[in-house]
Order: structure tokens, then C-alpha cells, then sequence
């Protein structure tokens, strides 16, 4: 599950999970939703990039993960939907699909701009996971 949060005139993202790796794709489905969407969804499996992180501490994964997943829209013009991850430690083995940007098809809500690490959060709370993180638009 996640929300967005309004931050001064940045956006956040909140991710609740029960596990690390719906937290992360919770936060990616998060980040997408605030960035667009595709009328395409569904009509086709779409583009799949694989992608392999490794970091010093879990919330720098988190971060490095959505960085990852927005230079793919940046660089590709990708509107990402489906995302996958395995995280053992502090390395994640993941891939996201979508479909590339089509002004014609597609809505863009927000440019965002980074990912930032003002008040970036992921820690145990109670029997889930909370991630927090403020993207720049």
C-alpha cells in the first residue's frame, strides 16, 4: 500500500508493507502513479529492464532503487507499472515493465525532477515496514 503526501512543493511517498520487497514495489507504484499513467496498460507485457543494486544500508537501496526506476523514465521515456524485486541484505535483484510515453495515449501528472534523501525513512514498525521519501517536482 502506499499514499502520496503533499511536502512544501516537493511530493512524498509512503509505503507500508508486510515484507521489503512489496515495500519497494509499493514505493514504485507510488512513484509512477504521481509521475503518469498509461492508457496502454494491460494491452501488452511491455518492455522489461532487469536491474541489480547493491548499497551500504537499506534505505540508500530504497533510494537508489527509485532513482533507477525514474532515470528509466527519463532516459526511455518508460511509464513503468510492473515491478519485481528480491532483497537479500542490502542488495536487490529486481526488474520493472511498462510501456513507452505516448503523448497521443498517455497522461503525465508530475515532473519529477529527484528523489530525494530529505527525510528519507524505511524501518521496522510494529509487523510491517514504513518507507517515507520526498521526491523534487
Amino acid at each position: 500500500m502506499y499514499e502520496l503526501f503533499e511536502h512544501t512543493a516537493d511530493l512524498g511517498i509512503r509505503a507500508r508493507a508486510p515484507d521489503l520487497t512489496t515495500l519497494f514495489c509499493d514505493a514504485a507504484r507510488g512513484l509512477f502513479s504521481a509521475i503518469g499513467e498509461s492508457s496502454a496498460g494491460g494491452e501488452s507485457e511491455g518492455q522489461r529492464y532487469e536491474l541489480r543494486l547493491t548499497a551500504d544500508r537499506i534505505d540508500y537501496l530504497f533510494l537508489d532503487w527509485l532513482n533507477e526506476l525514474l532515470y528509466l523514465f527519463e532516459s526511455r521515456a518508460l511509464l513503468l507499472d510492473r515491478f519485481e524485486a528480491s532483497i537479500d541484505g542490502t542488495t536487490l535483484r529486481g526488474s520493472a515493465r511498462g510501456v513507452e510515453f505516448d503523448p497521443q495515449r498517455d497522461r503525465l501528472y508530475h515532473e519529477v525532477k529527484a528523489i530525494t534523501y530529505h527525510d528519507l525513512t524505511v524501518r521496522q514498525e510494529g509487523g510491517e515496514w514504513l518507507a517515507e521519501v520526498i521526491v523534487d517536482i
